[in-house]
């Protein structure tokens, strides 16, 4: 069984629920994707699929890359991601189809993209230090402040933290909680933000750590009490 596929950002909303409550949430356009290789155990050493992201312009493929295709027998596609396969499911095929219907309502997942860049940030910003007096005449208001002895070790250590370019990685965030799923439109509305710009590219995969929700329970009157 496949766990996970290739979508796109859209953008964010808000939801409300019955109780009144308002949810941030984020619009995601995932899949659909066709399983474009498969890899097993006896030949690869693990078990996973090569997913291909269907879009309506593909893209130009080379002439080795339209064979690979072609052996699977699937339309070529210009984002590929590969994704591994849950054990005990249903081994998938060369050709599959896989959309967003892997996904439930109140079900935990992982996003995977890549953050926005933010170009070359001080310590304050990009590793969020106190900074120093704000008052008059400090002179140390956002500065980082001692990064190191001068006599022993006399050099700066690995890690320090400074200043530096700040995003542009790639962002995983777990346990975000699936709001809605639209089979018709292919869209995933989960709960939260979510890293990169609209219509990045996202991998989106069944929490591998996924927390426990929260039921609530209505409290039982005490004895005695009416």
């Amino acid at each position: 069984m496949v766990t996970g596929l290739i979508g796109k950002k859209v953008g964010m909303t808000q939801l409300f629920t019955e109780d009144g409550a308002v949810h941030p949430a984020t619009v995601l356009r995932a899949g659909p994707c066709v399983v474009a290789q498969v890899k097993t155990a006896g030949s690869d050493g693990y078990e996973a699929v090569q997913l291909g992201l269907v879009e309506a312009r593909p893209g130009k493929q080379n002439k080795p890359t339209e064979g690979h295709f072609k052996k699977a027998g699937v339309p070529p596609t210009r984002v590929r991601r590969e994704e591994r396969v849950k054990a005990g499911g249903e081994a998938p095929k060369a050709g599959d189809q896989v959309n967003v219907s892997i996904f439930a309502n109140g079900e935990r997942v992982d996003v995977i993209g890549t953050s926005r860049g933010k170009g070359f940030q001080g310590v304050v910003k990009r590793h969020h230090f106190g900074g120093g007096r704000a008052s008059h005449g400090s002179m140390f208001h956002r500065a980082p402040g001692s990064i190191g002895a001068s006599s022993f070790p006399s050099r700066v250590v690995k890690g320090m933290r400074m200043g530096g370019r700040m995003g542009g990685g790639r962002t995983t965030v777990h346990n975000l909680k699936v709001l809605s799923v639209d089979l018709e439109n292919n869209l995933l509305i989960v709960e939260g933000g979510i890293p990169g710009s609209p219509s990045s590219y996202v991998v989106i995969r069944k929490a591998l750590k996924a927390k426990r929700i929260k039921v609530a329970q209505v409290e039982k009157p005490k004895k005695g009490k009416k």
